[in-house]
């Protein structure tokens, strides 16, 4: 049978921006993971502190959590190619910046731009490939391919951060993304086709602004409380600064007529009970991480590395199972599948906490599995269930907002359990000792999500009112994050 040269053409330019879009994906998150392993040797060539790693994740963690939903209505809105290519050009041009900071603070800026231009970059690449591939069958294919880039990004981050530190310090991690963004600028160039939805919602500035001081208020609070005290004016005042500037994003979702983030959305029980263990979800295992690196280096005496290679097990188990965690969430439920998640995932971080200076490997890459293994149970069945609680034409939607509440509660995990080791510390107790106790707390905060979603994650009526719709089997079908993309045609969405 012949084949007509466009159609070749065609297939051609889709594979160019299947490559394109996915290999930008990649980039976006290795450069979550790919930090962590770098954290010890930022530590000794930088001089700072525990305070100044935490801030050297949460800026880049902070600005892609508050810009994502607002990152897709600007691709809608100005166009998906343009703001793709602007994201790109952002993220290099700060990752170069990174990479010659000669001060904590000069590496902030350049985190912070970073995750501006990440926040451009996600949204825009998924929006590209969803309107190239207007078949829904070939467009969930493609956007598997998308998500899987995401995972191999999660899982290359330790390491890529290990081997490239140990050979040529720190700044090499930012500089391997110098090439990766040259080749998307100029192959974005050439072969991405602009595309714009005319119907986009207006853009919700002060949402927004409101959104990004506010999280940020509660960061700054909860990470230099420790340093500063918890009573000191300038801590007390950040969490006042938090608590008005949140109450006002509130009042100013519920009055604008075309918020970033419906409030009224919140009132299905499964939407809300989703979005809150979404929130644990991500404070547990983005807290927890932050750890892992400093555990192997700092506790057990690993070069920077050996530590990246001793963190495989939990990346490992989360590329691994995350693809099956959906198709077990649509044979038993979403409740089963999380809960079990939930309870593993809490599990082997409370056996984490146990873990000392002399505990064998043998007996802890096991604990960081069973870690991995829980919450990729949980990411896929949790998006799933928010999709599930609202209309099929906000599928997309609430799919950026399940991603938007994940980074929200991995910034919150940061702070919060890096307060928990600096005042264990302050009270005199040894670094190792305050590493326990922060995997003891994430362990715990998991564990009663898995009784908190056991008990009220149960099956809900749909935005509409209708009853969420059911297998035979009886189990709550699931309406899969790549499947919602295809029905929303207003919203971008990311996921994992």
């Amino acid at each position: 049978m012949a084949v007509s040269h466009a159609a070749v053409g065609s297939r051609s330019n889709r594979a160019v921006l299947l490559t394109v879009t996915c290999l930008g994906q990649f980039m976006v998150l290795l450069d979550n993971t790919i930090v962590g392993a770098a954290l010890p040797d930022m530590q000794h060539r930088l001089n700072t502190q525990l305070t100044g790693l935490q801030w050297i994740v949460n800026a880049y963690v902070l600005l892609v959590a508050m810009l994502l939903l607002s990152g897709g209505i600007f691709a809608d809105r100005f166009g998906r190619k343009r703001v793709y290519l602007i994201g790109v050009a952002v993220f290099t041009a700060a990752s170069v910046l990174c990479s010659l900071a000669p001060t904590v603070g000069w590496l902030l800026a350049g985190r912070v731009l970073q995750g501006i231009g990440a926040a451009a970059m996600s949204p825009a690449s998924l929006a590209l490939l969803a309107a190239a591939h207007p078949v829904p069958q070939e467009r969930i294919k493609a956007i598997g391919l998308w998500a899987g880039f995401s995972g191999i990004g999660l899982a290359a981050g330790p390491v890529a951060g290990g081997v490239l530190t140990e050979a040529f310090g720190w700044p090499a991690i930012f500089l391997v993304n110098l090439p990766i963004g040259v080749v998307l600028l100029v192959a974005g160039l050439r072969s991405l086709e602009e595309a714009r939805n005319p119907n986009s919602p207006a853009i919700d500035i002060p949402g927004t602004v409101l959104s990004v001081l506010g999280v940020g208020a509660l960061t700054y609070g909860l990470i230099e409380g420790g340093a500063r005290g918890w009573t000191s004016p300038v801590i007390l005042g950040s969490f006042a600064a938090a608590v008005i500037l949140l109450a006002a994003f509130a009042a100013v979702e519920a009055r604008c007529s075309a918020p970033m983030l419906p409030l009224r959305l919140f009132r299905q029980r499964l939407f809300t009970v989703s979005n809150t263990a979404m929130i644990v979800v991500g404070f547990a295992l983005m807290g927890s991480s932050f750890f892992f690196s400093q555990f192997f280096v700092y506790v057990q005496g690993s070069s920077i590395l050996r530590a990246g290679l001793q963190t495989l097990p939990a990346s490992f188990a989360m590329v691994i199972v995350s693809p099956y965690a959906g198709r077990l969430a649509a044979r038993y439920g979403f409740r089963i599948v999380v809960t079990t998640g939930l309870a593993l995932a809490g599990l082997g971080l409370l056996v984490l906490g146990m873990v000392h200076a002399d505990t064998g490997y043998g007996n802890v890459w096991w604990r960081l599995g069973l870690v991995g293994i829980g919450f990729a149970l949980t990411l896929s069945p949790l998006t799933g269930a928010a999709i599930q609680a609202v209309s099929p034409q906000e599928g997309g939607l609430a799919s950026g907002i399940s991603s938007t509440t994940r980074q929200i509660g991995a910034v919150l995990g940061v702070a919060v359990l890096g307060a928990v080791v600096r005042g264990r510390q302050s009270g005199g107790a040894t670094f190792e000792t305050g590493l326990n106790s922060a995997f003891l707390t994430a362990g715990i905060v998991t564990s009663a999500a898995a009784v908190f979603t056991g008990l009220w994650l149960a099956r809900s009526r749909s935005a509409d009112g209708s009853a969420a719709p059911q297998r035979s089997d009886g189990a709550q079908a699931v309406t899969t994050s790549d499947e919602a993309s295809a029905n929303s045609p207003n919203r971008s969405k990311i996921t994992r």
